[in-house]
């Protein structure tokens, strides 16, 4: 199947793709306070919200990374460059400044389960972050001469998603739990900050020394 990318590639991009999902965020704090708040129903109800977006942020990249390959290699190159830059810019803030997660208990009326998906649907398309990061990231894995570009970022994208949901479901299941280990035990946090770091700062390299050669 040629919209599959090479077995190096899917491993490189499942060790990416749970490093970000485990690194606290606005996404993360939105599903575990509203299900301390609300409950898990209202907590999965949002993170399927979020899933949805980046479905979304996805399909987008497919059709301007696509248009832009067939454009112009080298605004594609430029765009690998600039998201390996990005990508060191992330590191470098997931090292210096750490994760940001707050989820907060709050007590009042009963959202419900549209609302809540509708919620975690906006934070993640409005996160210029993660526009951003999407943009420069699914570029990474393909090559501006690959015929099948389109496809992979695609599969890709679903690939995320499919990765995504193991690593975040558990966090709503026990969000009481993992809230408390999360404000008990910030080492934790910023083993995973350090995670980050590490790992975008690989690729990042690996992108900017194969572009060079």
């Amino acid at each position: 199947m040629s919209f599959i990318p090479d077995t190096t590639t899917l491993i490189q991009f499942a060790i990416a793709t749970v490093i970000l999902a485990i690194t606290p965020g606005p996404d993360m704090t939105l599903f575990v306070s509203r299900t301390l708040s609300q409950g898990r129903a209202t907590g999965f109800a949002s993170m399927a919200g979020a899933l949805c977006g980046t479905l979304i942020h996805t399909t987008l990249v497919v059709v301007g990374i696509s248009a832009l390959i067939v454009a112009s290699p080298m605004a594609f190159f430029a765009l690998k460059i600039f998201g390996a830059g990005y990508l060191v810019f992330l590191a470098w803030q997931a090292i210096t400044k750490g994760s940001a997660f707050s989820p907060e208990k709050k007590s009042g009326p009963r959202i419900s389960l549209f609302r809540s998906w509708a919620a975690g649907l906006g934070v993640n398309l409005l996160n210029p972050k993660i526009i951003l990061f999407f943009m420069t990231f699914l570029p990474q894995f393909v090559s501006a001469h690959d015929p099948h570009a389109p496809g992979k970022l695609f599969f890709l994208g679903v690939m995320f998603i499919v990765l995504a949901i193991p690593v975040t479901a558990p966090m709503v299941l026990a969000a009481e739990k993992f809230a408390a280990a999360m404000k008990a035990s910030p080492r934790v946090t910023r083993v995973v900050d350090y995670l980050f770091g590490g790992v975008f700062s690989a690729f990042a390299l690996k992108i900017l020394t194969a572009q060079a050669k």
